[in-house]
C-alpha cells in the first residue's frame, strides 16, 4: 500500500484496511457524503462509549445521548464521555430518553443517517429491586426514539438487545430464528418487547431496523456491576467473590472490540424484504418488514470457574469463593450461533478469554492505579 510506513504491518495494517473498506462500503450503499451522521444513545455507557469512539476514529459525526444515571459510578461515565469529547465531531447531550421533548430537539438537530439505540436500564438482578426503571427506560424511552425515527426516517435503526431474551430456551446454540417467548427476568422481557416494538415500526413505517442480541460483553471500561469487574476488584482487595449457580453456569463471553467490529459491519446492511434468500435459510429477516435480529457472540461458551481461573492467572492471585445458588432471573448457560452474523458480514468474534481478561485487568490497574 503506497505511503504505508514499514512499522504498519500485520494485524494493524489489516485492521486499517478493513476499516477503510467499511467506510467505502457505507458511502457506496448509502450514496452519502462521508462522514455520516450518527445518533448513539448510551454513549457514557460501556458499549455506547466504545462504539462512539470507533465511529469517531473512522471519521464520522456522533451525537451522543446519555442520562448519566447513578445505577453505577457516575464518575466512570464522566471519564468515558470526557474521552469522547476530545473529538470536535462528538456532541454530548445529557438527558433521559424518557424526556420526549428534549430528545426530539436532539434528533432534529442531529439529522442522523443512522440511529444506534444502546441506552437502557441494564442488569438482571437490579430489575428485582427497581422494576420501574426498566419500564421507563427500556419501554418508554425506546418508544420515544421509534416515534422520532418514524418522523426523521434514518437509513438504519439499530437496537441493542440481549441474549437474555432467549430465557428458558434449552436448545443450543441460540439461533435468531428460535422462538424467544419465555423471558426469565423483567430486563429480558423489556428487551424482547423493544424488539417487537421495533418490528412493528419497521412494518408500519418502512423503517429499516436491526435488533442485535449481545452475549455477555466484557473488556476495558466495563461496568462495575458485571462479573469481571466485580471479580477483579474483589480479588485485588482480598475479598471473596460470589459464584452463583454453584459455579455450574457458562457464558458466551464477547470481547468489546469484537462486538464493536460486528456492529460497524452491520451498519451498512440495512434490512430489505427482498434479501432473505441471500442467507441460505438462516436469516431472521421478517417476511413483512425490513427487520432482522442478529446475534453477536463468540459461539464458544466458557464455564464460570474457567473464567475465574483466567482472572486468577492474570492477577497472579487465588480467589476466595462464596459458592451460592442460582439467582432469580438468571439462566444457566448462553451460547450464540454466530452463523448469521458471519454470513452477513464475513466476520465473527474470536478474541480469546485470556486475551480479553488480560486487557481488562491492565485497564483496571491503570485507571484505578492499583
Amino acid at each position: 500500500m503506497a505511503g504505508t510506513s514499514p512499522a504498519m504491518t500485520g494485524k494493524k495494517l489489516e485492521k486499517e484496511e478493513n476499516s477503510t473498506r467499511t467506510r467505502y462500503k457505507l458511502c457506496r450503499l448509502y450514496g452519502s457524503v462521508f462522514p455520516m451522521r450518527f445518533l448513539v444513545t448510551g454513549t457514557a455507557g460501556f458499549i455506547g462509549f466504545h462504539l462512539a469512539r470507533r465511529l469517531l476514529a473512522d471519521g464520522h459525526v456522533v451525537q451522543g445521548v446519555d442520562g448519566m444515571t447513578p445505577y453505577y459510578d457516575v464518575e466512570l461515565k464522566k471519564a468515558r464521555q470526557e474521552l469522547l469529547a476530545r473529538s470536535n465531531r462528538f456532541t454530548a447531550h445529557n438527558l433521559m430518553i424518557e424526556d420526549e421533548t428534549r430528545l426530539a430537539a436532539v434528533v432534529a438537530e442531529a439529522k442522523p443517517d443512522v440511529i444506534v439505540h444502546l441506552a437502557a436500564q441494564a442488569g438482571v438482578r437490579y430489575s428485582l429491586e427497581n422494576p420501574r426503571a426498566y419500564v421507563d427506560s427500556n419501554l418508554v424511552g425506546t418508544f420515544n426514539l421509534l416515534e422520532l425515527a418514524r418522523r426523521h426516517k434514518p437509513r438504519h435503526f439499530i437496537f441493542g438487545s440481549t441474549s437474555s431474551v432467549y430465557g428458558a430456551n434449552i436448545e443450543t446454540p441460540f439461533k435468531e430464528t428460535d422462538r424467544a417467548d419465555h423471558p426469565l427476568s423483567l430486563y429480558a422481557a423489556t428487551k424482547k418487547a423493544g424488539e417487537q416494538m421495533l418490528h412493528s415500526y419497521a412494518h408500519l413505517f418502512d423503517l429499516p431496523a436491526t435488533a442485535i442480541r449481545f452475549f455477555t460483553v466484557y473488556g476495558p471500561w466495563g461496568r462495575p456491576d458485571m462479573a469481571l469487574f466485580k471479580f477483579v476488584d474483589a480479588i485485588l482487595g482480598d475479598r471473596a467473590i460470589d459464584i452463583y449457580g454453584e459455579g455450574k453456569m457458562s457464558r458466551d463471553f464477547t470481547y468489546i472490540d469484537d462486538l464493536v467490529e460486528a456492529i460497524v459491519r452491520l451498519i451498512p446492511l440495512a434490512p430489505a424484504r427482498e434479501n432473505a434468500h441471500l442467507t441460505d435459510g438462516i436469516d431472521s429477516l421478517s417476511p413483512v418488514a425490513p427487520f432482522r435480529v442478529v446475534n453477536i457472540g463468540r459461539g464458544q461458551p466458557v464455564d464460570l470457574l474457567d473464567f475465574v481461573a483466567a482472572i486468577e492467572k492474570k492477577l497472579g492471585r487465588q480467589a476466595k469463593k462464596n459458592m451460592l445458588p442460582m439467582q432469580p432471573g438468571d439462566i444457566s448457560a448462553t451460547f450464540a450461533s454466530a452463523d448469521l452474523l458471519q454470513t452477513l458480514t464475513g466476520y465473527r468474534p474470536a478474541t480469546a478469554i485470556e486475551d480479553g481478561v488480560g486487557a481488562f485487568v491492565e485497564w483496571y490497574k491503570e485507571y484505578y492505579r492499583k
